[in-house]
């Protein structure tokens, strides 16, 4: 469709999509980014328009900005939402000609990796993950926490629908806006920046979790290994399960991204997109290697567990045999009957008491000195 063509489409359509203007003036726009405002207010983030990587000033809505950037053919409108409701985000998909299918996706959130191209608009979803922070892991310990980024890039705007309480995108912006030169490139530039940003927490939560697994180790090695809680061992590994959802599906959405055509991505962005596909393949490999390290503390612990058992049985038959001893000469001795050696001698009593303490350490001894007790 043409540029003339789809400004004709919204001067059609301006009794619906003033629906969304309003909606943005009634209810405040909230910038996640910063912890002192409540993310409650509006579902409408931020809305911005960049000419040139510069931002302009603002105090338009969202349907007069995108007019004038569609009428003068230059920069494009960056809008951010948070958790929007099918109401909410409807007039925002008219306005921008989202297609109906990621429109579902956007507002309904749990859905995997992925970057679909729906005619001229490309369609990505990130996993993004944060850790949360524990004085001590136990058994229940949440390490992981996820939510999803859903980036709609057209020819000249950005839509970000962010689902979760982390993973603002205040910070990038301004980190954005500092750098004019790259966001001049448009809305790919923008989302290089948020699937950078997204990978860069993942290997920042991953050396984290990390923390948590050295910790854990140590305690199954230490001397007390063998009585230490497994459940935090499988813990960390749902947890761990928990990341490789969010991580490893994206490593083929980023593949397309770096090396297959496509309108809605500058060829000049893509080599940054293989960098990106660079540290996703470090963060992959990272878990991998975690998943085969928590596998064999497992093991271990289990099998320091078998030898703890092994050792006390080997205890328990030890003092078996001492107490056999006694056992088996007063059961000799309490039979009833006449003729028992030494039995009416003066010192029968203390012969058959000393013999009973003599075999008892003789056997005591050795089992010690074998290391049964």
């Amino acid at each position: 469709m043409s540029m003339a063509g789809n400004l004709r489409k919204v001067t059609g359509r301006v009794g619906g999509l003033r629906r969304v203007a309003r909606l943005a003036r009634r209810r405040p726009r909230v910038d996640l980014s910063h912890p002192a405002r409540s993310p409650l207010g509006s579902s409408v983030v931020n809305c911005v328009t960049y000419r040139e990587g510069v931002r302009t000033p603002g105090g338009e809505d969202l349907v007069e900005s995108v007019r004038r950037v569609r009428k003068s053919r230059d920069g494009f409108v960056w809008l951010g939402l948070h958790e929007p409701t099918n109401e909410e985000f409807a007039g925002i998909a008219e306005l921008f000609d989202l297609h109906p299918l990621a429109v579902e996706d956007a507002v309904e959130a749990h859905q995997r990796p992925k970057v679909e191209r729906y005619g001229e608009t490309l369609f990505a979803v990130f996993k993004t993950v944060c850790y949360v922070e524990h004085e001590e892991l136990t058994a229940t310990s949440e390490v992981v926490n996820t939510g999803e980024i859903m980036v709609f890039v057209g020819e000249d705007f950005v839509v970000t629908v962010r689902h979760g309480r982390h993973g603002s995108l205040g910070p990038l912006r301004e980190e954005l806006e500092s750098d004019p030169g790259q966001l001049g490139k448009g809305p790919s530039a923008v989302l290089h920046a948020i699937a950078d940003h997204v990978v860069d927490e993942y290997l920042n939560v991953i050396d984290a979790v990390q923390a948590d697994i050295e910790q854990v180790e140590t305690d199954v090695f230490a001397e007390t290994g063998a009585r230490a809680d497994p459940g935090r061992i499988y813990q960390l590994k749902r947890e761990l399960l928990e990341l490789k959802r969010a991580v490893v599906p994206l490593g083929r959405p980023l593949l397309d991204l770096a090396d297959r055509p496509m309108r809605a991505v500058e060829p000049e962005i893509q080599a940054y997109f293989r960098d990106v596909s660079d540290h996703l393949l470090r963060a992959t490999e990272q878990i991998a290697a975690f998943d085969e390290l928590l596998n064999s503390i497992l093991q271990a612990h289990l099998a320091q567990v078998t030898v703890a058992q092994n050792e006390d049985m080997r205890k328990i038959t030890a003092w078996a045999a001492v107490i056999a001893v006694p056992t088996m000469v007063c059961g000799v001795y309490g039979m009833n009957f006449d003729h028992m050696p030494e039995l009416h001698w003066r010192f029968g009593y203390g012969l058959v008491i000393g013999v009973i303490a003599v075999a008892c350490l003789v056997l005591y001894r050795g089992f010690r000195r074998n290391g049964w007790l």
